[in-house]
Order: structure tokens, then C-alpha cells, then sequence
């Protein structure tokens, strides 16, 4: 087993989940099988307990781990499945050790950081390294691990200090270090400042780590003479300092990198035992044919996120990249408007007229709208709002979660007539309630404790709309993450009038599904389908958003969902394998191809 080290220096949130999954597409494309760890220094168990605001959103894995959003990143980069123990916390380890105490494991022994706590961190990576997280179901070769927050940090010491006995525990060949650090540009001065790189690399070096590559993270590039004077003062070559200023899409990222020979360079240092193509497009091709679609997008569209915590746009990171898989995928590039829903209410009218006033404005002129999930009673009102505008006004609408009983709701009350209906979540005495709580999943405990995880869906409607986009399949595997489900009293009442459950939970019978009738697209879920959006596979209901928002949808499914009659059933890889198959067989590209400079590859050697 291979392993590469991630550390950040000088702020946090600086791109190192970026720059991890970049690291794993990379090697993915030369054929070889990579897991990812992340590693988040808190003493939380999970992140299931986290606002929002806290930590960005939660992301759920097929086993119903709730976990950081870099997870999802690792998932989105590589297409691999990861499991709840890919993700470490301080709260893990100590659970761990303190389990192993009780039961009598250390008998006589004084428990202590070192050697046990840091034990556990290095048996644990060693053990979750060696799981199958990709669908050829094959040991991983290399594991990236991404150590959270910035080095210096007194949460992340223990780890640390495991990893720095970890290089001996696995040898020099098998580990490498990367330290992803800021190079501010201070308008004042206009040049790049090297200090804060320079004093993290110091301090992680003091710490038992010297980086074998060092990634800058700038606003614009890098000159060469900083590359220098950062090479001078941290003991790295030149070439094996990386400049990664913003780019237009995270996912031009793992090309950036291979442009600077990052493939060979690790196939080299970790002993990986492959030589790259020579040529980059052979092997990053469908990387580099990804970002010469989202490039030469020709259409723009508008979609409208009414959501709860919108102050901090990480808190819908899954939503947005799936909307923007699916632009990518038809050609179209996506404008986000986020929505703050309690702005909505009829109640902001006299609080804050303004307010008002602009957020109906930014509804109105989006061209589609998503309303997902969320938890508790603050802008419940907003979403039923904007559900109704798109119902009455024919405006591609798609709910998730909490959107999705946010239209269950909506369409009781002014549909159905039931008045006052509502979710027991935000009225134990309401008079109708049509979304109830399942009692299995209230057990007076916040953490672990909703309906997580991947379930099976079945359809039970043949002319659905979702079932079409899902390619005409009996059922689906979908994730999910709640509390509260639709009083299935009610099912027949809603179906009468023109809301049909068309998918439904393969055992408890739950509502998973709603499309209505006589409406270009309004649809809503139960399960969260961003969490499987993939850039080169995008999720079917987010699809579906996106070509109804141009009027696209009708004639896509007409063509058995093909964007033109001579579009071939994939643009991409259907697997590791023929991916791997096409890297060996070295596709045949143009002399012009083979020459450009914009696929030349500046080796790191």
C-alpha cells in the first residue's frame, strides 16, 4: 500500500479536498485503484450534529455515515463508494481506545496519547486502506489521507505525530508528503508574499515532516522566482513546487496538475511501477474533454435555491455541483440564485419589505427552482410559498427532503383544502397532519439516529417521468437523510387530485416520490439524489431540472433520453475497466494532438 499525506498551511479551507481528489483522478487515469481518508480533528463522532454553518453540509454515504463534505469531493473525482470509517475524527479514536480500555485491552497499562492514541490513528488508516471502494471491487493501491485544518493546530497534534511515525511503520517509498499553503498577493505591494508558506513548511518539518511537493494556492500564478525562494527556504526543488492559482471549475484541477507531470512524478517516488503515456490526452481524456465542455457551454439558465442556510452556499455544495453536472451534460451553464426562504413569507411584507420584495423578484425570474432540505420550523412557510408559485405558474420545480414535504404540504392545503395541514415537525397539533415523524427515528438521541443510508425505491407507476430519466428501471438505490415521512392516510386523497407517489420504499412502503400531473416538471423526492450526482454521470432528477427549465425535457425523453438522434448511450467510461482498458491500449490521437502545448507536460523529475 501507497499513501499520500495532505496537509494544509497558513488558513483552513484552502482546496486541500481539491487537491486530494485531484491527486486520486490522476492516478485513477494511469490505472491504478486509490482510496481516500479524510481526517477531521474535532472530538465530534460524526458530522450529523453540525449546523450548516458550522462545517458546510453533511454528506451521507451508502452506510449512513454522516461525514465531511471533502467525502463527497473524493466520490464525485474518483466515482468511488466510501464507507463511514473513511472518515476519522479525535471522537473516533478516543472512542476507540476508551472502548479498548474498558474491555480490559490495556490491563496494567497506562493509557496515554503515545503510544495508543497515535497506535490507533496508524492501525485504523491502515486497516480502512485496504477496503474495495470502487465497483471492480479490487484492494486499493494508494491511499490519499487528508489531514484537516492547518499544521500547528493543538487538535490535529496527535495525528501529526502518528504520521510521522507512520513514514518509518511503512517506509520512505510507500509515503509522501504534499503541503497545500496560501501565497497572498497584497494589493498594497502586488507580489507574492512567501513567509506564511515558509513558516508552516518550518513547523511542519519541526513536527517530523518534510513535504515532497509543495502546492500554492494563489489568486493568480506564481513566478518562477518566488517558486525559487519558497524552494530555498523549505528544502524542496523547484520543479516540485506546484502553482494552482483559481481556475474557472474545480474539475479543471486534476489537469492543471498533470500539466506539471504530476503522474510521473508520483509513479516515480511512491515506486508505483507504471510509466504514464507521454501524451496527457491520452490518458486525461475524459478530464480534459469535461473542461472543454464546461468551456464552450452555449446556453445559460437560472436556477433558483430556496433554501434555509444560505448565507454559507458550502451548506448546498452536493445540490449545486449536481446542477451543474447536469448543465455540463446538456450544455448549459448554470446561474445559482440563492433564496433565503423565511424572506418569502407574508410576514417579511411588514418586517422587511425589501427583503421581500427582492427575494419574489429572484424567484420569478429563475427559469427553474430547487427547494432542499433542511431541519426544524424557520422557512418552512418560504418553501411552501415557493412551491405553490411553481406549481400554479408551470415553473420546473424539483424538492428534496424537506422540499419535498414542503409540496406535500402546499398542495393540502390549497388543493386538497385541508386547512392548517402541516408537518408534525412544525405543529404537533395540527389539525391535518399530512408528513408525520417515524417513531423508529425519534429516539430522543440527535446523533445517527435518522433514516440514513442507501435504500431501494421501487416505481409504481409505469409513465413517470423520473422513472424515464432513470432509464426506465424498476427501482433505484437512492440516500437518504430524515426524520419525518407522508402520512400514507392521506396517499389516496392526494392521488385523486393529480399528485401521484409514483416511487415508494421497497420495505416500509414510505413515500419516496411525487410527480403531478399536468405540469412540465414537478417533482419531488424524498432521498437527497445530489449525493450520487457524478461530473461525467449526472443525477437523473437534476437532469431533468435543467432540460425542463429550457423547455428540453419532452423532446429528450422522446428520443428514449438522447440529446440528438446520433448521440451514442454515452459520452463517457461506463467503468474502471474500460478506462483502464483505453490507458493500456493508448488511444491514437493527431499529430496536432501530440504536439500542442497545451497538453505539454513540465516533468517534476
Amino acid at each position: 500500500m501507497k499513501y499520500i499525506l495532505v496537509t494544509g498551511g497558513v488558513i483552513s479551507g484552502i482546496g486541500k479536498g481539491v487537491i486530494s481528489s485531484s491527486f486520486g483522478a490522476i492516478l485513477k487515469c494511469c490505472g491504478i485503484e486509490v482510496t481516500s481518508i479524510k481526517i477531521d480533528p474535532y472530538i465530534n463522532l460524526d458530522a450529523g450534529t453540525f449546523s450548516p454553518y458550522e462545517h458546510g453540509e453533511v454528506y451521507v454515504l451508502d452506510d449512513g455515515g454522516e461525514v465531511d463534505l471533502d467525502l463527497g469531493n473524493y466520490e464525485r473525482f474518483l466515482n468511488i463508494t466510501l464507507h463511514k470509517e473513511n472518515n476519522i475524527t479525535t471522537g473516533k479514536i478516543y472512542k476507540h481506545v476508551i472502548d479498548k480500555e474498558r474491555h480490559g485491552d490495556y490491563l496494567g497499562k497506562t493509557v496515554q496519547v503515545v503510544p495508543h492514541i497515535t497506535d490507533a490513528i496508524q492501525e485504523w488508516v491502515e486497516r480502512v486502506a485496504q477496503k474495495p471502494v470502487s465497483a471492480t471491487g479490487k484492494t486499493p493501491e494508494v491511499c490519499i489521507i487528508e489531514l484537516g485544518g492547518i499544521v500547528g493546530d493543538i487538535e490535529s497534534m496527535a495525528f501529526v505525530e502518528a504520521f510521522r511515525q507512520f513514514q518509518f511503520r511503512v517506509k520512505r517509498e510507500n509515503f509522501c508528503v504534499a503541503h497545500v499553503s496560501l501565497v497572498p498577493q497584497p494589493k498594497t505591494t502586488g507580489e507574492h508574499k512567501t513567509k506564511p508558506t515558509q513558516s508552516s513548511v518550518r513547523e511542519l518539518r519541526g513536527l517530523g515532516l518534510s513535504p515532497d511537493i509543495i502546492v500554492c494556492r494563489s489568486e493568480q500564478p506564481i513566478g518562477q522566482s518566488v517558486k525559487d525562494k519558497i524552494s530555498n527556504f523549505c528544502h524542496v526543488a523547484p520543479e516540485q513546487i506546484i502553482s494552482i492559482p483559481d481556475l474557472a471549475s474545480v474539475y479543471e484541477v486534476p489537469v492543471f496538475m498533470e500539466n506539471h507531470g504530476m503522474a510521473e512524478f508520483l509513479c516515480r517516488r511512491l515506486q508505483l511501477g507504471i510509466t504514464p503515456l507521454p501524451h496527457i490526452r491520452k490518458y486525461m481524456k475524459p478530464w480534459i474533454e469535461l473542461g472543454d465542455r464546461m468551456s464552450n457551454l452555449k446556453h445559460e439558465i437560472t436556477i433558483g435555491i430556496v433554501g434555509k442556510y444560505t448565507r454559507l452556499e458550502d451548506s448546498y455544495t452536493s445540490i449545486t455541483k449536481a446542477l451543474r453536472h447536469a448543465g455540463n451534460k446538456v450544455g448549459f451553464k448554470i446561474n445559482l440564485k440563492f433564496i433565503e426562504a423565511s424572506t418569502l413569507e407574508t410576514s417579511m411584507l411588514t418586517d422587511d419589505p425589501a427583503s421581500y420584495h427582492n427575494a419574489w423578484h429572484n424567484l420569478c425570474v429563475c427559469d427553474g427552482v430547487v427547494v432542499p432540505g433542511g431541519f426544524g420550523k424557520r422557512g418552512v412557510e418560504g418553501k411552501i410559498e415557493a412551491c405553490k408559485w411553481c406549481r400554479i405558474n408551470d415553473k420546473p420545480f424539483l424538492g428534496i427532503c424537506l422540499g419535498f414535504q414542503a409540496a406535500v404540504i402546499e398542495f393540502a392545503r390549497n388543493v386538497l383544502n385541508l386547512e392548517n395541514a402541516n408537518s408534525t415537525e412544525v405543529n404537533e397539533d395540527t389539525t391535518h397532519s399530512v408528513v408525520i415523524d417515524m417513531p423508529e427515528h425519534n429516539t430522543g438521541e440527535m446523533g445517527g439516529t435518522m433514516r440514513l443510508g442507501k435504500r431501494t425505491t421501487v416505481f409504481r407507476k409505469p409513465n413517470s417521468i423520473l422513472k424515464s430519466l432513470y432509464g426506465s428501471k424498476d427501482q433505484i438505490d437512492e440516500r437518504h437523510r430524515h426524520r419525518y415521512e407522508v402520512n400514507p392516510e392521506y396517499i389516496e386523497h392526494f392521488e385523486d387530485k393529480g399528485m401521484n407517489f409514483v416511487g415508494v420504499d421497497i420495505e416500509q412502503k414510505r413515500m419516496e416520490i411525487l410527480e403531478l400531473e399536468n405540469h412540465p416538471y414537478y417533482v419531488a423526492v424524498q432521498y437527497h439524489p445530489e449525493y450520487l450526482s457524478r461530473p461525467m454521470d449526472p443525477s437523473p432528477p437534476f437532469l431533468g431540472l435543467v432540460l425542463a427549465a429550457k423547455d428540453k425535457l419532452k423532446s429528450y425523453l422522446a428520443r428514449g433520453c438522447k440529446l440528438s438522434p446520433r448521440e451514442p448511450q454515452s459520452d463517457y467510461y461506463e467503468s474502471d475497466d474500460e478506462l483502464n482498458e483505453l490507458t493500456v491500449k493508448q488511444l491514437n490521437v493527431t499529430d496536432q494532438d501530440d504536439n500542442s502545448s497545451a497538453y505539454s507536460s513540465s516533468s517534476l523529475s
